[in-house]
């Protein structure tokens, strides 16, 4: 069996004060309702894993409802921190999961053949992330201010969700990660916390996170 869990328990406070970004309407709907809907559709998962604010689960409730969410879903309070709220879904995943793909509530443009080529991934080398290779050129600045050198980017990668795994691999390394104190905001560095080897997946369509204001107009345009 295989689970998402969609991590829709933070706040975006880089979006602006007093804006939840999860719930502005792009292409019609929320933005949630747009990555919801892409986990709702992908036949290669099989139940899906909200993790939201706490008081906030009635509103996700009647998502469902207003847009037709047919696959079995369930609703768990998020905690403190993103590996906080990460960890609580893993403990109220299907007792039947495999494999689990943990989403960004954020990134409503992941594509079914994303999603599926992960799992593969991950059913193989037993964890993988949604990637992309940088082509910018990265410059490091020791002070802010100037150009200390330049970073060879033929080394560099961007990672995306989903992020995905065997179960048994993501709940040692968040496990082990929670054990000594460490508050991780990426799935992966916990697995590099315990040795396991994560498999770079490119994704060929674009697969942006809602951040800023100013990415709204790109990711309408490619819901639309």
């Amino acid at each position: 069996m295989i689970s998402a869990i969609i991590v829709a328990a933070g706040k975006g406070t880089r979006m602006g004060a007093n804006v939840d970004k999860l719930w502005l309407e792009v292409a019609g709907r929320p933005v949630v309702a747009h990555t919801w809907r892409q986990f709702n559709d992908a036949a290669s998962i099989d139940e899906i894993i909200l993790v939201v604010r706490d008081g906030m689960q009635p509103h996700f409730t009647e998502l469902a409802q207003k847009y037709h969410f047919t696959k079995p879903f369930r609703l768990v309070a998020g905690g403190a921190e993103r590996q906080d709220s990460v960890w609580n879904g893993l403990l109220v995943v299907s007792l039947r999961t495999e494999i689990v793909a943990i989403q960004d509530a954020a990134r409503p443009c992941t594509t079914e053949e994303l999603i599926a080529a992960t799992i593969a991934a991950a059913r193989e080398t037993g964890a993988a992330v949604a990637a992309q290779p940088v082509t910018d050129t990265i410059k490091e600045t020791a002070d802010g201010k100037t150009i200390s050198r330049t970073v060879d980017r033929s080394k560099l990668w961007s990672v995306q969700t989903p992020q995905t795994f065997r179960i048994e691999v993501i709940r040692r390394a968040i496990s082990t990660a929670r054990e000594k104190n460490l508050n991780l905001t990426d799935d992966t560095a916990a697995c590099e916390l315990i040795g396991q080897p994560v498999r770079l997946v490119k994704a060929n369509a674009p697969n942006p996170k809602v951040t800023v204001p100013a990415d709204l107009p790109f990711i309408e345009s490619l819901l639309g």
